[in-house]
């Protein structure tokens, strides 16, 4: 599997779209916006209030979520300069960074209505100047020039590997880590972790300014067991409907067997560790929460007896699930068994919610440029 190639969120605006099922997302991105928020302070502060600002979204996608971080860091600013006896806002270079597959088209005709509207909710010219560049490619390189950012976020995107680690062949009935992956598969997926986190912060570290900042959100885990259930459970359940389908033969062993998703749930202290092996940022905030796998719940994580409700839990996590995993599955076992399998998950997940407490946890990274 190249992962460049096939690793993107389902496009365009319809039922099983990333932009319409991305609510979980667009949770965490406004959970974490003290720590942003306190890092753009800090960095516009810091720099003298500059006239010009370069910040990064890597890991983009498309959909109402990719904006979202760019209108937040607008309106800090702007509150930064009203509240200095209203100082001139600056303007913004917003650089828009996701792999070529990503449904940039959708991102560039939302463009003229985001302005417009952040214009009339913040009135004339409080906005500044938002000048916007799309950036395809891969965040695990070089994107943009030496010394050219001031601001990187990243939010949901850096727990994806630049590819499927390799040595993992004994994973057999397994399409991520798992309670019953050998320890040689959850070895092969930290070092392809520690490669790709290592790489990722050499490059950032050379086109952020000194004293640039990154805010890093990854979909992540409390434990230091990389097979523990919060974070491996979601894929575990997915692997059950397709193990239910080779036992049906529906589904060839062989292409079970050899379909493993290309991501690492890290810890807050892997995180950290790699950060200081690495060398070039000071860390600044590391946090971590937690969000329900049910977007639409309001419990944290409590799921009740009510079987319509987790009925209605089940269907809605499968379609977040659909938007981000389809694509990955689709390449490697065709189209013709998608609807069966997401129809057999979606029973699966709610069975589990009626039982379990459910949550993803969301590790956070404030980082700052030494130097």
């Amino acid at each position: 599997m190249e992962v460049v190639q096939v690793l993107h969120m389902n496009g365009g605006v319809g039922e099983t779209s990333y932009a319409n099922n991305s609510l979980v997302q667009r949770k965490v991105i406004s959970m974490t916006k003290p720590i942003f928020e306190e890092a753009i302070t800090n960095l516009y502060i810091s720099k003298n209030f500059p006239g010009k600002l370069t910040i990064a979204d890597l890991g983009c996608s498309s959909g109402p979520n990719t904006l979202l971080v760019v209108s937040e860091v607008v309106k800090i600013i702007n509150n930064i300069c009203r509240k200095l006896d209203n100082r001139s806002v600056p303007e913004y270079q917003l650089l828009l960074n996701d792999l070529p597959g990503n449904d940039f088209n959708t991102i560039f005709r939302s463009l003229p209505s985001f302005q417009e509207n952040l214009k009339e909710e913040m009135g004339p010219g409080a906005a500044g100047f938002c000048f916007f560049t799309g950036v395809p490619g891969s965040f695990y390189g070089r994107l943009f020039p030496s010394d050219s950012l001031h601001f990187v976020h990243s939010s949901y995107s850096l727990q994806w590997l630049s590819q499927v680690p390799e040595g993992i062949e004994g994973n057999k009935g397994n399409i991520y880590m798992a309670s019953t992956s050998p320890a040689t598969v959850l070895r092969a997926y930290y070092q392809q972790f520690q490669k790709d986190f290592s790489l990722f912060l050499k490059c950032r570290s050379e086109e952020l300014v000194s004293g640039g900042r990154m805010v890093l959100t990854f979909l992540g885990r409390k434990s230091e067991d990389p097979s523990s259930k919060e974070c491996c459970y979601i894929w575990e359940l997915l692997a059950m409907a397709l193990n239910d389908m080779v036992t049906e033969g529906v589904i060839e062993e062989g292409k079970m067997n050899s379909f493993n998703i290309p991501q690492y749930t890290p810890s807050p202290f892997e995180i950290k560790s790699q950060v200081l092996e690495e060398g070039s940022f000071a860390v600044d905030r590391l946090e971590v929460s937690q969000v329900n796998w049910n977007a639409y719940s309001s419990n944290n994580g409590l799921n009740g007896a009510d079987g319509l409700i987790n009925k209605d839990g089940g269907y809605n996590v499968a379609k977040c699930m659909r938007a981000v995993a389809e694509p990955l599955l689709v390449s490697h076992f065709g189209e013709a068994i998608i609807d069966e399998v997401f129809v057999r998950y979606r029973e699966i997940i709610a069975d589990r919610m009626c039982k379990e407490k459910t949550e993803f946890v969301n590790v956070t990274v404030s980082l700052k440029k030494i130097g």
